[in-house]
């Protein structure tokens, strides 16, 4: 059976302000916003990175968030991204620490609410 080639191009994101949501992605990942009227496209900072794009709300804002994105880094480094992340702007929203043995979390929400998960997976033996 053949595997498919799909890839991730960008994460797609409605905002109030897509400018300055993209500037707080921007601390996030790295990246180099590339402005165009009332959008701003991000692209990944890196081999292994990922892209983003910003618009405009289309209509209102839903009552759910139906996604979210799972960010990972280096077991032992979670904390202080987080500190990092919430100096930027982001929100705390709660911590999994010992529900599951292969991975700790903390959930955020960027300065639109949007919740996204900044995790570590402990080293394999």
């Amino acid at each position: 059976m053949d595997i498919p080639q799909v890839t991730l191009g960008a994460i797609n994101i409605e905002a109030d302000d897509p400018h300055t949501l993209a500037a707080f992605w921007t601390t996030v990942t790295g990246g180099t916003p590339a402005p165009s009227g009332d959008f701003v496209y991000l692209p990944p900072a890196g081999p292994g990175g990922f892209a983003m794009f910003f618009r405009p709300l289309s209509g209102p804002r839903p009552d759910r968030q139906a996604i979210h994105l799972d960010l990972t880094v280096l077991w032992g480094s979670r904390s202080q991204e987080v500190d990092r992340l919430l100096s930027a702007g982001a929100k705390w929203q709660w911590d999994v620490l010992d529900e599951h043995p292969h991975v700790q979390w903390t959930t955020l929400a960027d300065p639109e609410g949007n919740l996204f998960c900044v995790a570590e997976h402990p080293p394999q033996a």
